[in-house]
């Protein structure tokens, strides 16, 4: 009657509350990361305030080992950034003044080893990289000064600094009870379902975790001592952003050492070579030994499906979605890998 069709209301109510959902979900994507930076920073803590209640006594409330742990974490940053903040923003500082002129100095392009059928052609090379940049330098203030912006947008974004631990503190108090809860409000045969299904994707997740962070602090290390051995110059500026690199997965240890190379070589380094052998050495054993080591098969997804969630992620959240893209399609597999589980359960039937 009147062209009014209650099933396709239905539908129209249903689309119209999903668009207000993403878009409310759109206008919300500060405090989603937000929320989601403190999950992770809740399962780097957590192991450690298992093993506090399991070394203190039963009678000990579980906020004592949370608040110890989370007061031996900040001890650590702490101790870390009075240690090495200071050198690491003065080599940032000197890498910002000092890098535009080393780009343009010509002793530093003779010193660029080219294969001897292209030595002829270098002074014609270095013609060309002056036009470029010479091009370039109407584009440098406004990239400069969108830079700067974005700076400012990320000083005033230092709040989110307290904010992220503090809201990780209250998720590891009140996890267990959070999952009580949830799970009390399903019936008996979902229950039993959504309880692996948690328990599954808080192994899944929790392992990726703490297998990002063994590798990032594995690659800090390793590149520190072997930087500053080499004499590469900031050292410790190029430890701390491969480290930072390793959490995203391909791209990111890729753009540490081809970040690391170039500013290696337009700053004249000496051992060039060296360095390129290490990075070659140490690659061969974070991606073949270690990295498969850490990432079990539980979270193992094919680099198929994680190259094609990397560009997918990034196209929905930047550098949040490719940071996100492996845990994610990590949960979807545990979850259809339990689905698959409960039909064959169900057509089997009991024994």
């Amino acid at each position: 009657m009147l062209g009014f069709h209650p099933r396709t209301a239905r539908i129209v109510w249903t689309a119209a509350l999903l668009i207000v959902l993403f878009y409310a979900l759109y206008l919300s994507a500060t405090a989603i990361a937000v929320v989601i930076f403190a999950i992770f920073f809740s399962y780097i803590v957590t192991p450690l305030v298992d093993l506090l209640q399991r070394k203190l006594p039963r009678r000990v409330p579980r906020i004592v080992p949370i608040a110890i742990a989370f007061l031996f974490v900040f001890l650590v940053a702490g101790t870390a950034v009075t240690l090495f903040g200071t050198q690491i923003e003065d080599e940032a500082t000197a890498l910002t003044q000092n890098f535009p002129t080393q780009i343009t100095a010509e002793q530093v392009s003779n010193k660029i080893p080219l294969p001897d059928f292209i030595e002829p052609m270098r002074h014609r090379i270095l013609n060309f990289v002056r036009a470029r940049i010479a091009a370039g330098t109407d584009q440098a203030m406004p990239l400069a000064q969108k830079f700067g912006t974005g700076l400012m947008h990320a000083a005033g974004g230092l709040i989110y600094v307290v904010i992220v631990p503090i809201l990780s503190f209250f998720m590891v108090r009140e996890a267990p009870r959070l999952r009580r809860d949830f799970l009390a409000l399903l019936e008996p045969a979902d229950c039993t379902f959504w309880s692996g299904v948690i328990e599954d994707m808080d192994i899944v997740v929790s392992k990726y975790v703490r297998a990002l962070v063994l590798l990032s602090l594995v690659a800090l290390f390793a590149y520190g001592i072997a930087f500053t051995l080499l004499g590469v110059p900031y050292a410790l500026l190029l430890a701390g952003l491969s480290a930072l690199l390793e959490f995203i997965p391909f791209a990111g240890p890729l753009a540490a050492v081809i970040v690391t190379l170039v500013i290696a070589l337009l700053s004249a380094h000496q051992h060039i070579l060296w360095l390129a052998i290490f990075f070659l050495v140490f690659r061969l054993f974070q991606d073949y030994i270690l990295n498969p080591l850490l990432m079990n098969e539980e979270v193992a997804v094919r680099p198929m499906f994680v190259i094609i969630g990397l560009l997918a992620g990034e196209e929905l959240g930047g550098v949040l979605g490719i940071f996100l893209a492996v845990p994610i399609m990590a949960a979807i597999k545990v979850f259809a890998l339990r689905i698959m589980a409960a039909r064959e359960a169900a057509v089997s039937g009991p024994p």
